[in-house]
């Protein structure tokens, strides 16, 4: 089950990272729900997705690749895939 996580206002004002928990989801969902959050938020806004799914490395480095949206980070924890991806446009 997918779960977004709000984020909250950091000290200096800026809106910190949203999270989104995609674990146990595998391809195409992981993507799909990352791209319906990111439909949502404002350019220049950011994202870490939280992915189970091994497939997730390639996927989301193709989808930012194709996309407007920029993967500023990649982090493998064990068998978790952590994706830091900010909004376009």
């Amino acid at each position: 089950m997918a779960t977004e996580i709000p984020g909250d206002e950091t000290e200096t004002g800026r809106r910190a990272a949203r999270e989104l928990d995609v674990k146990g989801l595998h391809c195409p969902l992981p993507i799909l729900r990352t791209r319906a959050l990111l439909d949502r938020m404002a350019p220049g806004e950011e994202v870490i997705v939280y992915a189970t799914d091994p497939a997730s490395v390639i996927d989301f480095k193709h989808f930012c690749n194709t996309t407007d949206n920029a993967l500023l980070g990649h982090e493998t924890r064990g068998e978790l895939f952590v994706y830091r991806i900010r909004r376009g446009g």
